[in-house]
């Protein structure tokens, strides 16, 4: 019964031998209940997702069987390629908006495991056994709702590890045959690509905990020399945290005279990347920010772009003094060869 949290992944370097791999996909984690007509769709952290999504609740009445439970992804697919972007934009309070987007762009829903089927709970049964339950429960499925790909070669899982990136995918999840599904639980194994890059800071936020660095604010000059928030780095230990303070010091400034000093101005964002004012997804977060004057560099390494930012958090690596802010631009960035989603997501991956 709902709520369940799904298994999780810890992540690793390289790809390891003798498992099931499957691409990893980057969307909304779901665990799917399907009991006749009634459907349930749970998030990461089991709060329900069904409302955001009327057109899967359809889909899934069509394609899964009738009694069920399902570990998948939903994804939304734009011009060839996962877009998250649009994904997100799901997540609204306006039933009639989310029903409007639920025509316009359209979610899917991939299948890549399965925790109940009628009267059985495979929880405690082995991963292998559970795909091939899946497969057979899944083999007459269509359109928004597919079954993930996997295979037991290492040398597959390599060639979707370089190709699937251009489809929008975030790497190559491993899975030991004989696991059993264990909620909640980092068991599995993800592999996802690492870049570095050198950006700007130009400013950083506060943690929680006091007046330390919580993250850094970084940027990127555009082709019009514009400088652009693209994310930031943070999972800085304390003591460090403390040192960043005490280093960005003589580089404090006011807002007014910062490239990014319209960033409270809704309407500034429509023209710019700025840094993020509070939306739905921060709720009462403390979204302000300490301006500093964007003259040093530093090294971070991340997985991969969404569009012009970077998709999750960047890690700190190094300062870099022998480069200029003005040289930091999005040149720098590998461009990565696009791949159709739809061959992803053909029959035989």
């Amino acid at each position: 019964m709902p709520p369940v949290k799904p298994m999780l992944a810890k992540s690793v370097s390289r790809i390891p031998p003798g498992m099931s791999y499957e691409a990893k996909w980057d969307g909304f984690r779901a665990i799917v209940h399907r009991d006749g007509d009634e459907v349930v769709i749970g998030s990461r952290t089991g709060k329900p997702l069904t409302r955001y999504f009327p057109e899967l609740v359809t889909a899934v009445r069509d394609n899964l069987p009738p009694r069920c439970v399902i570990d998948g992804e939903i994804v939304i697919a734009y011009d060839g390629r996962l877009d998250f972007d649009r994904l997100s934009e799901r997540i609204h309070p306006a039933d009639s908006r989310v029903r409007m987007l639920a025509e316009q762009t359209p979610a899917s829903l991939v299948a890549f495991d399965v925790l109940a089927v009628g009267d059985d709970s495979l929880l405690a049964t082995p991963q292998a056994e559970r795909r091939a339950v899946l497969e057979a429960a899944l083999s007459d499925v269509s359109a928004p709702v597919h079954l993930a790909p996997a295979t037991t070669d290492p040398a597959v899982a390599q060639q979707w590890f370089e190709q699937y990136e251009g489809a929008g995918l975030d790497g190559v999840v491993a899975k030991p045959l004989d696991l059993p599904y264990r909620p909640d639980t980092r068991v599995m194994y993800k592999i996802k690509h690492e870049r570095t890059a050198d950006c700007v800071v130009a400013g950083y936020r506060l943690h929680k905990s006091g007046p330390v660095v919580g993250s850094l604010l970084l940027g990127l000059y555009d082709e019009e020399g514009v400088l652009q928030h693209v994310g930031v780095c943070a999972a800085f230990p304390m003591k460090r945290r403390a040192e960043l303070i005490t280093e960005l010091e003589p580089l404090l400034t006011d807002v007014a005279g910062h490239p990014w000093g319209s960033w409270a101005d809704a309407a500034a964002h429509e023209h710019a990347r700025l840094p993020g004012t509070p939306s739905r997804w921060s709720g009462k977060k403390d979204m302000s920010w300490v301006p500093v004057r964007p003259e040093r560099v530093c090294e971070v390494a991340y997985d991969h772009m969404e569009g012009d930012r970077f998709r999750h958090t960047a890690q700190f690596r190094r300062w870099r003094p022998d480069r200029t802010p003005e040289s930091c631009t999005y040149a720098q960035l590998e461009e990565v060869v696009r791949y159709d989603l739809a061959a992803v997501l053909s029959p035989d991956g």
